[in-house]
Parts: structure tokens; sequence; C-alpha cells
């Protein structure tokens, strides 16, 4: 499994860099999301702690999924400024005091 960069940008007010991406995977299925945060971070020398997979896309019959990641500057800024529903894709979401 492979990762190749379509697009990336910086965006210093939000504190990340944006990253569009293709995954090409022959002989296997789509890439778990944990798996795409890891090479979405490695691509910018970022931390998976602090990358967020917005979007995955795979079209039917074919071995490469579309994506769009953001890796942030830190934890902190990631949970500020990304949805809880992302934040819980991307295990990043804090746990509730009395859960």
């Amino acid at each position: 499994m492979d990762m190749e960069t379509v697009a990336k940008r910086e965006n210093p007010l939000m504190r990340r860099v944006e990253l569009e991406f293709e995954i090409h995977h022959p002989g296997e299925e789509t890439p778990e999301r944990d798996s795409v945060r890891a090479l979405a971070a490695d691509q910018i020398g970022g931390e998976k702690a602090s990358t967020v997979i917005d979007h995955l896309d795979t079209d039917f019959g074919r071995a490469s999924t579309k994506g769009y990641a953001k890796i942030y500057d830190s934890q902190a800024a990631a949970r500020q400024a990304e949805p809880e529903h992302l934040l819980e894709r991307n295990d990043l979401a804090v746990a509730e005091e009395g859960s």
C-alpha cells in the first residue's frame, strides 16, 4: 500500500496542513482509517495522534482510495477545530467524566 499526494496546503490560521491523497492498494481491501492516519502523518512528518482523516472514497472495483486528511500542530488544535463525530472516528475524542 502506497500513498500519493495529490495536493498539500498549509493552513496557518487553523494550525494544520491539509492533504488530498490517493492510496493504491492492489490485491488488498480498503485500508482502515487508523493505518491511513499513520501514512498521512508520515507524508509531512507530522504525528498520527494529531491527524484527522476527513473522508475516504473507494470507487467500486478499483484498488485505489482517495481521501482528505488534516494534520494539526497538536491534539489540542485538532480537538478545538474538528466536529465531535470526526474526533470519534479518528480516536481523538476525550472521554467524558462519569462515563
